[in-house]
């Protein structure tokens, strides 16, 4: 498949009932993001700058940032999922930056986030090296 038509993700897409269907069913694990959320804010410094690359509803960086006064921008290639983690995070009352865009062409300036996390979205990705450069891209050098 030529690169300008290939998709930016494996398999169907995550987007109408197939999302809200993801939605519902990853409301099981809350205490799942609770726990990892914690897990990685200990990690974290006060205010960090946050990329989760692929939230999803947006359960796991809704968590993170009750946790600490982090700014989060989630990254996702659904447009369905932007809309329901902006809501969710509307509902939770916190302030979290949901965009949509691709993994593997990220339109973010360079070493603009301090932390870059994604769980279980890798398989998804049809250019998954390209994503993993990018998002070492968009990292801060630890010093």
């Amino acid at each position: 498949m030529h690169a300008a038509h290939q998709k930016a993700y494996k398999g169907a897409g995550m987007e109408g009932w197939v999302a809200r269907w993801y939605t519902r069913t990853r409301q099981n694990d809350m205490a799942d993001f609770r726990r990892e959320a914690k897990a990685v804010a200990d990690r974290l410094a006060s205010g960090a700058s946050v990329l989760e690359v692929a939230p999803g509803p947006g359960f796991f960086a809704i968590e993170l940032v009750k946790l600490q006064n982090y700014r989060i921008t989630g990254l996702d290639i659904s447009r369905t999922l932007v809309r329901i983690a902006t809501d969710n995070a509307r509902r939770a009352g916190v302030k979290i930056d949901f965009c949509l865009g691709d993994a593997s062409a990220m339109s973010f300036p360079d070493e603009c986030f301090d932390s870059v996390y994604c769980s279980a979205a890798f398989k998804n990705f049809a250019e998954p090296i390209k994503a993993l450069d990018e998002m070492h891209r968009v990292l801060r050098p630890r010093v």
